[in-house]
Parts: C-alpha cells; sequence; structure tokens
C-alpha cells in the first residue's frame, strides 16, 4: 500500500501564494506589453482580478495557519508581529522610493515594466501587512469572547469575502456603491473594534512596549496609505490592483483598531500599578490557598503570608511572632530589620495603651488588626495582625512603614483576608497532621491488639477431671487483664488469672511482662505462695513506682482433688461447693504484685488448700465485672455474680459464662459502655 505524504497546509499556502504572485505579475506585465505596442494580448482584465483575490486566500490561509498553530496569550508578541510586518513593508517601499529618486532624469525612470514590477512588490507587502494584522487583531478582539462578538467578527469575515468579489459590480471604479460599500466595513471595524478586554492584563511596563508598537502600526498603516493614493495615478500604472474596496476596507479596520488599542491603553497607564497590585494579591491568595501540603511544615505558609502582606501594605519592614502572652514568644519571620530595631519597636508598641488593651482581648476570635502610629526616628506607623487558629489566638504579625497613617482600609481588608485564609491553612495543616497522627496510632493500636491476643492462651490445659473456658474483654483496643494456664504433670495444673492497675496500653505492656514472669517461675514447680513472692521481687524492677499487679493463682492437683490457692490483691474467688449447696466467695487475703517493693511483702502472702468434689464450681473474674455500672451509676456487684452461680452451676462453663457476662451486659444497658477491662475463667469438676 502506497503511504502518501503528509500536507504542511503552511507551506503549500505559501508556495500557492507566491505562484499565483509571479502569475500576476506575468499576466499583468503580458497586458502592458500589449497595451504599449497596440497588440491585443487576449486576456481578459477579470482573469488579474479573480489572480488578486486568489492571492488574499492564499495569504489569508498562510497566516491563518501559522497565527493558530503558535497561537499564545502574549499580546505584545501578536501586536509585534503585526509591527514588524509593517516596517518591512514601509522599509521596501522607502527604498523604492529612494531608488527612483537616485534615477534623476535618465530614461529608466519612466520605464514602465520596471515600475510595474515595483508596484506589484509594494502591492504584495502591504496585502500581507494588512492580512496579518487583522488576523492578529482577530486574537485580540476574541480574547475572552462571548457569543456575540464571535458573530461579529464572523459577519465582518463574510463582509471582506464580499468584499473581495465587489471588484466584478464596479470593474475597480471609486463610484457610489464603493463608498456605500466601504461605510458598512468601516461600521463594522469600529463595532468589532470596541473589544478591547485584553489590554488591562498588561503590566505597566508592557503597556508602554504596546504603545510604542501600536504607534509604529499606526504611522506605517498611514505610509503605505498614502502610497496606495500614489498608486492610483492611471497613467504611470495601467493595471491599478489598490483601488480595491477589501484592501481600502482592511486599511480603516487596522488604522483604527490600532488608534483605539493605544487611546485605551494610554489612558489606562495611571491605573496599571492598581491592577497589577489586584492581580499580586490574588495570585498571592492562591499560593496561601495552595501552599501548605501535608509534607510541609506552616513555617511556609507563614513566610508566604509575610511576603504577601508586605505586597500588599506597601509595608518596610516585618516580622511574625508565634506564642500568647503567658508563653515565650518565637519570631519565625523576619523582614528589613534587625534584631536590635525589633525589639525597640516591640518596646514602643508595649508602651502604648491601645496595644496593651488589644493584646489582652479575652476574646482572640473578635480581633481586628490594630494600626498604631509611633514616634520613631524611622518607622511612624504599625499595623498589628492577630493569627488566630479554633478561637485562640497563636501570634501576631507587625507591618512596619515609614510614612504616618500608612495603612489605609483597604490595605487592611485584603491583609485581614490572606490572615484567615493562612491560618485555615495552618489549622488545616495541624488537623491534618492529627488524622494522619491517629491513623498511625490506630494502625499501631491493631498491632496491639494482635500482639495482645497472642499473649492469651488459645487453648486451656486441663484434663478429664475438670472442664474451664475463659473470656477477655478490653475497655481501649488493649488491656491490662491477664489469663493463663500451665500443666505441670498429668495431675497438676496451675491456673492465674490477674489484673494490671490502669489500661490501654501501658496496661497491656505490663500484662505482658507478667506472662513473661509467670511462664518463666510456674516452671520451678514453686508452691502459690512462694510464686507470688518471686513474681513481686521480679515486678519490682520492672514496674513504675505508680503501676501494681492483682492476681490469683491456683495449683489443682486432680488425683488428690485438692486446690492450693494464693491471691495477691486480686477480686475474691467465687465457688460453688454441690455439698453444701451453696456459692461462696473464698477468704484469703493478699497484697497487690509491686505495691511493696521489699522483703516484707512476704509477710503480706497467704497460702489455702482446700479440697473439692464432683459438680463443684469455680469462677475466677476481675474487678472490672463487678464495677460495671448502669444508668444509676450502680455497679453490678458481687452479690449478683454469686446469684447467677446459684441459680446456673449445674450448666456447662460456657453456659455459665455466658449467662454471667449476658446478664453484665444487660444490666448496664445496651448501649452502655463497660469502662474498664474485664475477664472471666469459669472451672467445672467432674
Amino acid at each position: 500500500m502506497i503511504k502518501l505524504p503528509s500536507i504542511h497546509i503552511g507551506k503549500l499556502s505559501m508556495l500557492l501564494a507566491i505562484l499565483v504572485w509571479l502569475s500576476l505579475l506575468f499576466v499583468d506585465l503580458v497586458r502592458l506589453f500589449g497595451i504599449l505596442n497596440e497588440l491585443e494580448s487576449g486576456i481578459a482584465q477579470e482573469f488579474t482580478w479573480i489572480l488578486e483575490i486568489l492571492f488574499f486566500l492564499t495569504v489569508y490561509f498562510f497566516y491563518n495557519y501559522s497565527i493558530n498553530k503558535n497561537s499564545q496569550t502574549d499580546f505584545l508578541n501578536l501586536i509585534w508581529r503585526a509591527a514588524s510586518t509593517g516596517i518591512v513593508a514601509v522599509i521596501v517601499s522607502i527604498m523604492v522610493n529612494l531608488f527612483y529618486s537616485l534615477l534623476g532624469d535618465s530614461n529608466l525612470i519612466n520605464e514602465p515594466f520596471l515600475r510595474n514590477f515595483f508596484y506589484h512588490v509594494n502591492f504584495a507587502l502591504i496585502s500581507i501587512f494588512l492580512i496579518s494584522s487583522a488576523l492578529l487583531w482577530k486574537h485580540l478582539i476574541l480574547y475572552q469572547k462571548s457569543k456575540r462578538v464571535v458573530k461579529q467578527w464572523q459577519a465582518y469575515e463574510f463582509a471582506m469575502l464580499a468584499a473581495m468579489l465587489f471588484i466584478f459590480f464596479n470593474n475597480n471604479s471609486l463610484d457610489y456603491s464603493f463608498l456605500f460599500g466601504l461605510v458598512i466595513l468601516v461600521s463594522l471595524g469600529i463595532i468589532l473594534s470596541a473589544n478591547l478586554k485584553w489590554i488591562p492584563y498588561l503590566t505597566f511596563r508592557e503597556k508602554w512596549k504596546s504603545l510604542l508598537f501600536l504607534f509604529i502600526i499606526i504611522i506605517c498603516c498611514g505610509y503605505l496609505f498614502y502610497q496606495v493614493l500614489l498608486f492610483s495615478d492611471r497613467s504611470k500604472f495601467i493595471v491599478n490592483l489598490t483601488d480595491n474596496l477589501f484592501l481600502v476596507s482592511l486599511f480603516s479596520f487596522i488604522f483604527i483598531y490600532a488608534l483605539f488599542c493605544f487611546l485605551v491603553t494610554l489612558f489606562n497607564l495611571p491605573t496599571s500599578s492598581v491592577f497589577e497590585q489586584k492581580l499580586t494579591e490574588a495570585i498571592n491568595f492562591q499560593r496561601l490557598s495552595q501552599s501548605i501540603q501535608p509534607e510541609e511544615s506552616e513555617e511556609q505558609v507563614l513566610d508566604i503570608l509575610v511576603d504577601s502582606c508586605m505586597s500588599a501594605s506597601y509595608a518596610d519592614a516585618a516580622w511574625l511572632e508565634l506564642g500568647d502572652q503567658e508563653s515565650t514568644k518565637g519570631i519565625l519571620q523576619e523582614r528589613f530589620l534587625g534584631k536590635e530595631l525589633k525589639e525597640e519597636l516591640s518596646d514602643l508598641i508595649q508602651n502604648q495603651k491601645a496595644a496593651q488593651d488589644w493584646a489582652v482581648d479575652n476574646r482572640p476570635e473578635n480581633l481586628e488588626p490594630l494600626a498604631l502610629r509611633l514616634n520613631h526616628n524611622r518607622f511612624e506607623s504599625i499595623l498589628l495582625v492577630p493569627l488566630v487558629i479554633n478561637k485562640s489566638a497563636i501570634g501576631r504579625m507587625v507591618l512596619c512603614k515609614e510614612v504616618r497613617d500608612g495603612f489605609n482600609k483597604e490595605m487592611i481588608n485584603i491583609i485581614s483576608t490572606f490572615v484567615r485564609q493562612a491560618c485555615i491553612a495552618v489549622e488545616n495543616h495541624r488537623l491534618l497532621n492529627q488524622a494522619i497522627q491517629n491513623e498511625r496510632y490506630q494502625e499501631e493500636l491493631k498491632i496491639a491488639q494482635r500482639v495482645q491476643k497472642s499473649l492469651l492462651p488459645t487453648k486451656l490445659d486441663h484434663n478429664d477431671s475438670f472442664d474451664i473456658c475463659a473470656y477477655s474483654n478490653a475497655a481501649d483496643e488493649v488491656g491490662g487483664d491477664y489469663y493463663d494456664t500451665y500443666k505441670l504433670d498429668e495431675d497438676r495444673y496451675v491456673l492465674i488469672i490477674g489484673d494490671v492497675s490502669g489500661k490501654g496500653t501501658s496496661a497491656a505492656f505490663n500484662m505482658s511482662q507478667m506472662k513473661g514472669i509467670f511462664q518463666s517461675l510456674i516452671q520451678l514447680n514453686l508452691s502459690p505462695a512462694q510464686f507470688m513472692i518471686k513474681a513481686n521481687a521480679a515486678l519490682s524492677r520492672c514496674l513504675e513506682r505508680n503501676h501494681f499487679i492483682t492476681a490469683s493463682i491456683f495449683l489443682i492437683n486432680t488425683t488428690q482433688k485438692t486446690v492450693c490457692h494464693a491471691r495477691a490483691g486480686h477480686v475474691p474467688t467465687l465457688m460453688h461447693q454441690v455439698l453444701k449447696k451453696k456459692s461462696d466467695y473464698l477468704g484469703i487475703d493478699g497484697l497487690g504484685l509491686g505495691i511493696l517493693r521489699n522483703k516484707q511483702y512476704e509477710n503480706h502472702v497467704e497460702e489455702k488448700t482446700f479440697s473439692y468434689t464432683s459438680g463443684d464450681v469455680l469462677v475466677l473474674f476481675t474487678d472490672g465485672i463487678v464495677e460495671a455500672k448502669n444508668e444509676k451509676s450502680q455497679q453490678f456487684g458481687f452479690e449478683r455474680i454469686r446469684t447467677l452461680l446459684e441459680v446456673y452451676h449445674e450448666l456447662s462453663p460456657k453456659e455459665i459464662q455466658t449467662k454471667i457476662i449476658d446478664s453484665l451486659h444487660a444490666y448496664v444497658g445496651g448501649d452502655g459502655l463497660i469502662d474498664d477491662d474485664y475477664s472471666i475463667m469459669v472451672i467445672r469438676f467432674s
């Protein structure tokens, strides 16, 4: 399959324009040759007009493609392109005139072929200048375009197309129809020339440059139009190409729009600085809105804030400090003043009653910027601006000027807007960082939950002589309750339940220490009392002074059917005895681990051994169950647990546990929260 080469519209239209111009030159010179030699050339005048129109169209397509391809909002560049094209056309025209002036009285000055050649060159350059400038004006006119403006331009383009063809109706004569068409096209050009929305967006410096370029265009347009009037002499130029409604209308449009732009730009010069200031304020406001990111610091926002406020108020110096009256103030930003000068100004501000009253206002959210006069050899006026976040003053910004009463109402309003936006950005930054930190804590707590769950046994050691179940729930994500079992041999088992003072992560950490101590000491085959003494000595070295652990430990001997028990400040254990047909708490004393951290602790350890029979039940629990409160702040209590066990003692350990937990939640209430960790172990002897 043959691949066709891609067509470059710009190059093709430029090539066609050159070929059409050469054809036009050739045809007109042939006709001129026939007239001079009284010969019939056989070329109709309409053929020249067709080539002229084709030349206009090819130049239009070339510049339309070129300008659209390099479309940009650089207004100065667009105006300069029109001015530079006009300069080239004027320079060539001047050089041609200079050439003829140098010929003097020689015969060459009356050479018709040479004169018509230069005429065609001038015609081509004038056409290029006018068409390219009109297309450049189009981009300026359609800046911030509306539907109405687009329709106006389209109507003007159709009218100009009709003006090209008008030559076939009036045969290039300046009659009334020519004047009527010219009035219509000039009127349309004036209407379009009222679209000057691009001018206010020029800076002061750009406006001066645009004035220069527009002045050049006006001069070029006037000079070239004068040359067109000279070309109207039919005795010198047999073929007239310039007495054309299309070209004359373009002259008027280019000149009128350039003149309008020149005058409006000139009158806008005094307000340029105000517009630039507003534009700078808008840009600074956008910078403040977009300045802070999660990984950035507040100092970057405050840095932009100081620069923006100084620019808005034309301040000569400034500083920003954070802190309130009760805390040490820290200088974060300083501009154009040293430490000594800053302290000197601070003392002057502090001595003014208005500043003192302003600083101790009890409602920071109502604070407004305060303008003051200063008796200082350099700075005569200052502006105090509060920085308020979440109804709390976090600091202030001080703007200094070398003129008296240098801060007007408009300046203060825009500064207040900047400060509010900056404070919102800082507050959002802090909230975002806090949210990220909280999310990190949540992830860490999830890890801690998994770690703590791994510390509690998944399988409880026991044999056929008893059945056992356990349950634990933390008030927070992690807690300090602990239970465990250990098999010494086929007939002896150790059970332990403990409760670390406090709750949360610190309690969970201490609970992990308790597990390590239990797993280490219990392998030494210690009695419950000896275990408590050893555990107290170990925990005394690692627990903080304000922390302690309560625990109950049981050594079950299934052969002898005995339970050896020691308690370290833990809540009493509940036991139901089948033979007595009653439930009661085991009476044994003991002191919590870590409360007394010396050998005197041995005097507070008590150990008791009791027997059990088939059907007896032990219920071990932590204080989170008995201290749980209902809506009336009444505790669940020991007696309620004892009553539940007497009622449900014949059930399996799992069922007894479920009954107690369900009763606990029913007592607290469906939506009530149990504000402490709670755990329970139920053992039933068989």
